[in-house]
């Protein structure tokens, strides 16, 4: 509720796929080349070219259509959606409209610790347009089509999240899913998954408020500023006695605002119907279920269960299950360690998580394995090293392959932990801080630190901390 209005959102996002080629022709699929160079007759319009079907296309829809509990149907086929726009070339595009590849499924989420389901409406493929290319050195405006052509999955959401927040853990769910398949690289900055918002409010128990759709979401934040934006402007039109236009709004992210386009009728023409150069698209039910077979455990799943079994709070788990490597890698640590759970996830969520962000590497590109980050755990637990050693091990073995019992020996990293030896540092450091012993005696309890302090200093960081500090203590106060 915000202000007393029942906010409805729905979304539509476009991802591009990672296939080779393109979706109708044999044109490279890939960013950032040369303008107009992954170009054919097929992508580019030209009368008489005969677009054919990428299968990998289907398949990677399939799958999917899987990941959100949809139907598939086995049989569907392709329409022409039929606008005019300078990037559009064939001034039409190759979608599906009456009978979409998936639909009618869903997507569990978690939002503020509690299962949230959004329903899926379809899932369908298409192509996508070319580029519009804008700068101060020319007039007017170039077109580049590299991106004609280049394969979309659409996925629609019923009109069941309530709030931005639930919109963004939504979007950020799409999206991981599309990476643990391996279908997407989600490069946002590249276009490669991008979203229409749709937004209405109502007061509780009226129907369903009239909405506005705004184009140009290029970041999950956008969405949620977009969306907090739209709600606001709605419902200060309602307050004011005014009415809400069902339109097409564009949002502009610098501006932190959305702006009209172009109003919307109930129905805007395209004008669909069946496209005539290619067959219909017919899949057999063993395909379908092997596809569905190739499906792991997805993030959302991961999520609830690393939070469940766990107890790893959902903001740790999530930044986890969102990628397939992390939690791969704490998968594994955990597998037959279920009490280490809570070390294994400090150690990803810091220390991995560090070295990645910096050195732009992923897990896979180093050197790191679960036993090792296992072993480096075990051993700080038992006490043989410190937690610094452990981060001077992991500093090295993340990018060489070496043993860390050697590692351990060359650089003189184990902890001391023999009683007498520690009771013998214990002794001197007491015996040459006199007034620290005084002032712990008389209360002053932070003196302890002190003198443990002083303690690992004189062992070079040797020594085990606690059984230096019971050892301090129990000389203190006998």
């Amino acid at each position: 509720m915000v202000k007393g209005y029942e906010v409805v959102i729905g979304l539509e996002v476009h991802a591009e796929l990672n296939t080779e080629s393109k979706i109708y022709c044999d044109c490279k699929n890939a960013f950032g080349l040369e303008v107009n160079t992954q170009v054919c007759p097929i992508c580019m319009g030209m009368p008489g070219a005969l677009p054919t079907l990428n299968e990998k296309v289907v398949d990677y829809a399939i799958k999917m259509g899987h990941a959100l509990n949809c139907t598939i149907n086995n049989v569907c086929k392709q329409d022409r959606k039929n606008y005019f726009y300078p990037d559009l070339p064939k001034a039409y595009q190759i979608s599906q409209a009456e009978v979409p590849l998936c639909e009618n499924g869903y997507l569990d989420i978690l939002v503020d610790g509690e299962e949230r389901r959004i329903g899926v409406t379809r899932i369908h493929i298409e192509e996508d347009a070319g580029k519009l290319l804008h700068s101060d050195k020319f007039d007017g405006s170039l077109v580049d089509l590299n991106r004609c052509g280049v394969p979309l999955i659409e996925i629609v959401s019923e009109p069941d999240m309530r709030s931005s927040a639930e919109a963004h853990a939504y979007l950020e769910t799409i999206k991981s899913i599309l990476q643990y398949l391996n279908i997407s690289d989600c490069k946002m900055q590249e276009g490669s998954i991008r979203c229409d918002v749709n937004v209405s409010v109502h007061k509780p128990g009226e129907p369903l408020g009239t909405r506005s759709e705004m184009k140009n979401v290029n970041s999950f934040s956008a969405a949620v500023r977009g969306i907090d934006f739209e709600v606001n402007r709605q419902i200060g039109i309602l307050e004011a006695g005014g009415e809400v236009i069902q339109e097409t709004r564009r949002w502009d992210d610098t501006k932190g605002e959305s702006l009209s386009m172009r109003s919307k009728e109930d129905a805007q023409d395209y004008r669909y119907f069946p496209e005539p150069d290619l067959l219909t698209i017919v899949i057999d039910k063993e395909r379908i279920e092997k596809l569905k077979s190739e499906i792991p455990e997805l993030p959302n799943k991961k999520l609830v269960r690393y939070v469940k079994e766990f107890g790893l709070s959902q903001k740790d788990a999530s930044f986890i299950s969102e990628d397939i490597e992390k939690s791969s890698l704490f998968d594994e640590c955990v597998k037959d360690n279920p009490k280490l759970a809570k070390s294994v996830s400090n150690w990803i969520l810091s220390d991995v998580a560090k070295y990645c962000n910096e050195t732009g590497k992923k897990i896979s590109e180093t050197k790191l394995t679960s036993n090792k980050l296992l072993y480096i755990i075990k051993l700080i637990g038992d006490g043989k090293i410190s937690n610094s050693a452990g981060k001077t091990i992991f500093e090295i073995i993340i990018d060489e392959d070496k043993d860390i019992d050697e590692i351990i020996k060359e650089k003189s990293l184990a902890q001391v932990s023999d009683a007498s030896a520690l009771e013998a540092i214990a002794d001197e450091v007491i015996a040459n801080n006199e007034k620290s012993v005084s002032d712990y005696k008389s209360g002053k309890t932070n003196a302890l630190g002190y003198l443990v302090g002083q303690c690992m200093k004189a062992s070079k960081g040797k020594a085990n901390p606690g059984m230096m500090k019971e050892i301090i203590l129990k000389k203190l106060e006998g």
